[in-house]
């Protein structure tokens, strides 16, 4: 879910919860982004068409409006080849912030960059066809459905950018990572629930979305999933209080630590909410927003929050 992602609610934060699930993992639970060394370029890579957009040599001047882009692109060891990164996107440390948005992107202020390339996740306002007609090359990467689509988006800009090696190692130590962390997490005779919060008013996500797939993996069960079994919320329903305490989740994963400042003990003051299992046994999960609205590299170490939350739970 990057801040645009495609949620509804918490408006566009959780509504794009893409733009709303890095630098690289290199390894489980680690966020060092890939080294921007590379070898010499290969003139034979270009020219290059991809998802849509042709280049005729490597890109020098990319311009990223998705956080989850900027984080894809210094993972693959392409950083130095972003000019200018949106206002939101704010990993790795020191990416070439400007007040450019994705939310209302405005095609002068990006073409008064002198892009290359330019990523979206959303083509807002007909974006793209507004710099197309500047003669500036645009990718859209839409918010992942599936942890395929990140592997598919990170391999599109590692041919874009020419680093489709250092992509192919991102797409592995992801898939790698991943697997070894799911594999170790004990099997129970009776799957534990849960409730992921997108922000205070009860927004959450179910086992259709890309991340509600995350916890699927590690075989919990969604309290969220029956208030949308025909799909009208898109994936991402609003529940009631009362629903909430009523379903007794065994762990609660808050993903509006930062954007709304939601804790454990925000959680246990609310009307009724201390006596829930979650609560008392202390099994309320702050996450980082950020890691939990993007769909790159980083969401090895959402999956590591996850599998580390499940195995603290005693067996039953």
């Amino acid at each position: 879910m990057t801040k645009y992602a495609t949620v509804g609610p918490r408006k566009a934060a959780l509504a794009l919860a893409a733009l709303a699930v890095a630098g690289l993992v290199a390894g489980c639970g680690s966020s060092t982004p890939a080294t921007s060394a590379r070898p010499a370029t290969s003139a034979s890579a270009f020219p290059v068409t991809v998802g849509g957009v042709t280049l005729s040599q490597r890109p020098t001047h990319i311009v990223s409006l998705t956080p989850t882009g900027t984080e894809m692109l210094f993972a693959i060891g392409a950083g130095s080849q972003v000019a200018a990164v949106d206002d939101q996107s704010n990993y790795p440390a020191g990416v070439p912030k400007t007040n450019l948005s994705g939310y209302q992107p405005d095609a002068e202020a990006i073409a008064a960059k002198s892009p290359d390339l330019v990523v979206i996740s959303e083509d807002i306002n007909d974006i793209k066809q507004q710099l197309t007609k500047l003669k500036v090359p645009v990718y859209v990467m839409p918010a992942a459905a599936t942890l395929n689509d990140s592997y598919t988006e990170l391999t599109d800009l590692g041919r874009l950018t020419d680093h489709q090696s250092q992509a192919a190692n991102a797409v592995t130590q992801m898939k790698d990572g991943i697997a070894s962390l799911v594999k170790d997490v004990p099997k129970r005779t009776k799957p534990l629930t849960y409730y992921y919060e997108l922000d205070q008013t009860y927004y959450s996500a179910t086992s259709k979305t890309f991340i509600g797939s995350l916890f699927s993996m590690v075989g919990l069960t969604n309290i969220a999933d029956p208030a949308d079994t025909d799909g009208k919320a898109g994936g991402y329903p609003q529940l009631s209080a009362e629903s909430i305490v009523k379903a007794n989740p065994d762990l609660i994963f808050l993903a509006d630590t930062k954007c709304c400042q939601q804790s454990a003990s925000t959680v246990a003051a609310r009307p009724g909410w201390s006596g829930l299992s979650a609560v008392r046994d202390g099994r309320v999960v702050a996450l980082d927003d950020d890691i939990a609205s993007r769909w790159g590299p980083r969401v090895v170490n959402l999956v590591k929050d996850i599998t580390d939350a499940v195995e603290k739970v005693p067996a039953s």
